[in-house]
């Protein structure tokens, strides 16, 4: 039996997702596209069934009798009332990041899967997924550098176009770090404060770029994180956590070394998507395999709040270049 897929949003990810899921990965086809643009949506879905639906309307997309599971990859803004509304229709669906745009969106989630008394969501943080970050915490949980007292990471992107404002450095960039910092460490964060260096003469009036955001940690733990996205060289992240016996750094993704023309080079990625592609196609595979075995495992919604939560202190830093605080209410059961 293979799970019946529906995609909504069909731009860079959710066309990567529907090529992932008919070329790369098992169990799923998709039957049913939906975008803004409907020509868009279509010739995204095409090539890989011709036969699949295109609907205007990502609400008719997610009550068609013949999608089981959806795929959310539209803007941001977007999310809460897709997901909100697969849940209301018993349906299974994989929300890229963020979740919400607010906490409030987030909480009116959790109530609703709840509500169902089931899990029907997985949120698209695919940093876990990927082999340098599991890597990464098996020598923390293992104690190999002792405990951790500081991690430096850094998020920088190539360039960014002139419609991302400041505010999306945190919601649409740092909530990867926002999510896997607290996956790796295994801690929640109390505070979380915003410094603007020197800006870049890349970005635009809009934009403050970079960005370095400071996060504290219940354990004690202090994090700093560059978000850099004019950084004109490539996509490059990394993560070193400083133990009390040693350090731990995130791997570069592998790259043939060239010696040539008295010149030792190594090549830099420049796309998100071919950097984390495995964890994008693990993380996939997962939600699949969930949905057909009828129990999601990966990121659930109350990573996606949390995340949120987070995301909320750290865009209220940016505007008051204060120490917000960060408050995270236990887990309920059903996330445990």
């Amino acid at each position: 039996m293979k799970l019946r897929i529906g995609v909504i949003g069909t731009g860079a990810i959710g066309s990567d997702h529907i090529r992932r899921c008919t070329h790369t990965l098992s169990g799923a086809e998709i039957v049913a596209v939906s975008d803004v643009n409907t020509e868009n949506a279509k010739k995204a879905v095409t090539p890989y069934n011709p036969n699949a639906r295109v609907y205007e309307s990502g609400h008719d997309l997610i009550n068609a009798e013949n999608v089981d599971a959806v795929i959310i990859a539209s803007s941001g803004q977007t999310h809460a009332e897709y997901v909100l509304s697969a849940i209301k229709a018993g349906k299974y669906v994989f929300c890229e990041k963020p979740l919400a745009t607010t906490i409030e969106d987030c909480q009116n989630i959790i109530q609703a899967e709840q509500d169902q008394g089931r899990r029907l969501v997985q949120v698209g943080f695919m940093r876990p997924y990927d082999k340098g970050y599991r890597e990464l915490k098996k020598i923390i949980s293992d104690g190999i550098i002792g405990s951790p007292l500081m991690v430096h990471a850094v998020h920088r992107n190539q360039k960014v176009g002139e419609s991302y404002v400041t505010h999306m450095s945190i919601f649409e960039t740092l909530i990867h770090e926002l999510d896997v910092l607290r996956w790796l460490l295994n801690d929640d964060y109390i505070s979380a404060q915003v410094i603007f260096p020197r800006q870049t003469n890349y970005t635009h009036e809009k934009l403050r770029d970079p960005q370095i955001v400071l996060l504290e940690t219940k354990s004690g733990i202090r994090i700093d994180v560059e978000v850099f996205v004019n950084c004109q060289y490539g996509y490059d992240i990394q993560c070193s956590v400083v133990g009390e016996k040693g350090t731990a750094n995130l791997p570069d993704p592998a790259a043939v070394s060239l010696r040539l023309g008295e010149k030792l080079t190594t090549s830099i990625l420049t796309d998100w998507k071919d950097r984390f592609i495995e964890a994008y196609d693990i993380e996939i595979q997962e939600f699949i395999n969930g949905c057909l075995a009828g129990q999601l495992n990966g990121p659930s919604t109350w990573n996606g709040y949390v995340a949120a939560i987070a995301a909320v202190a750290c865009v209220k830093a940016q505007d008051t270049l204060a120490i917000e605080p960060i408050s995270i209410p236990d887990s309920p059961a059903m996330y445990k």
